[in-house]
């Protein structure tokens, strides 16, 4: 069955996207890709999934952040336990907004304590731990469980590069063991297809019992110009296609094509307070650049004719 962009309305965009791959898919063309370097790649916080009013992981982590408050009334006064313990929302979210501007003096606070949030912890413990989160958890603004919150043009997008011979690959901010539980799920995309920020894992041998626990550190944060580095140690090929949303994925959009690739990158941009939200803050320079290079911005207003995917 061949897949069809039905979610997106005719326009530019979606022209942009079908002319695309109809020139790396034709073999009598100048720009023909064999189908073993049609790698696509597509950043999640805030372009398969929301990233407000908070970022889904930074709301799972922060139920973490609280418990530990309850338990150590001098977390309190220390952020981000502070934030999570009185429910600051504010300050969380603002702190990525301040990451994306190039502020990190309250990110970095989030970034050292998340990894402690989860130390000793192994592999498993912690996806099960995910798998528990999702059961039941809503976002707030939207009324939406978050397994339902997935972007279908952004799924049907995934499933039409597929049928045309594309590889798809998450490259993330977030946290690599954190999407894969449910990427699988949300976007059809196997675990091993997921790139994302990691924290440092160790080995332990507890009476011939092998397992792998967090330390209590980030091994690498993949943002920025971290992604990619990530993606080419990873897949080992430039992507041609690139989605992202946001001043981090800039350098993940610009490493798209080279010398001798053509290269598609779509810059999603939220500007529908009706059925998402309506926001630039922290893809300011992005935007900027779009304009400047020529990559295709997709509205989320005008493109879309639907936003989020059907959930069985």
């Amino acid at each position: 069955m061949t897949v069809e962009l039905t979610t997106w309305r005719d326009g530019a965009t979606k022209s942009a996207i079908v002319d695309f791959v109809a020139r790396v898919t034709d073999k009598s063309g100048s720009d023909f890709v064999p189908a073993e370097e049609r790698i696509a790649v597509f950043d999640n916080d805030g372009t398969l999934w929301p990233e407000k009013p908070l970022v889904i992981q930074l709301d799972f982590t922060v139920r973490r952040f609280g418990e530990l408050a309850e338990q150590d009334p001098e977390l309190r006064t220390v952020q981000p336990y502070q934030a999570a313990y009185e429910k600051n929302l504010g300050w969380l979210s603002e702190s990525v907004i301040k990451h994306y501007r190039g502020d990190d003096s309250d990110f970095a606070l989030v970034l050292k304590a998340v990894p402690k949030a989860f130390e000793s912890v192994t592999v498993e413990a912690y996806d099960a731990k995910v798998r528990e989160f999702f059961v039941d958890a809503a976002n707030p603004q939207l009324k939406r469980p978050y397994l339902a919150c997935g972007y279908g043009p952004m799924v049907e997008l995934l499933r039409y590069l597929e049928d045309n011979g594309f590889t798809t690959y998450i490259a993330s901010g977030g946290d690599r063991d954190f999407m894969r539980p449910i990427a699988g799920t949300m976007y059809g995309i196997p675990p091993e297809r997921v790139v994302g920020s990691a924290v440092g894992l160790g080995y332990d041998d507890d009476d011939g019992r092998s397992n792998l626990l967090y330390k209590g550190e980030m091994d690498f944060f993949d943002d920025g110009p971290e992604k990619p580095i990530r993606i080419w140690s990873r897949i080992g090929r430039r992507p041609i296609l690139a989605v992202g949303n946001s001043n981090g994925d800039i350098p993940m959009l610009s490493f798209a094509g080279g010398p001798d690739l053509p290269a598609l990158r779509l810059l999603l941009k939220h500007d529908d307070a009706e059925r998402e939200f309506d926001y630039i803050k922290g893809a300011e320079k992005a935007l900027e650049l779009a304009d400047a290079q020529d990559w295709t911005v997709v509205s989320i207003a005008n493109d879309w004719a639907s936003v989020f995917a059907d959930v069985d």
